[in-house]
């Protein structure tokens, strides 16, 4: 089995059962790059499954990301709020192809 993090009940669960699982908690590198590599996998799990269940999933990962990173969800919301006003979302879908100046 590949290396993986999972969430904070998993190995509690797995000794539930009757197993014995083997783990080590991450060291801040590890863990950095293991959140980033957790939300990655989520959003693959969506992409081929989009349904609340993956959707949740996400959203924990973002949730830990954003702690680890010191961020508060709502600064990040009212960020991306500003953004959207500023800039527009992600909700028409439209895809940019090229930019040409007006000159030639």
């Amino acid at each position: 089995m590949k290396a993986k993090l999972v969430r904070d009940n998993i190995c509690y669960l797995i000794k539930k059962n009757g197993q014995i699982p083997e783990y080590h908690i991450a060291k801040t590198e590890e863990y950095d790059q293991s959140l980033l590599d957790k939300m990655i996998e989520e959003l693959e799990e969506f992409r081929e499954n989009p349904c609340m269940e993956e959707a949740a999933d996400m959203y924990e990962v973002w949730l830990a990301i954003l702690d680890r990173w010191d961020m508060v969800p709502l600064d990040v919301i009212s960020c991306a709020n500003k953004k959207k006003k500023e800039r527009g979302g992600f909700f028409d879908g439209c895809i940019l192809t090229d930019v040409k100046d007006e000159t030639g």
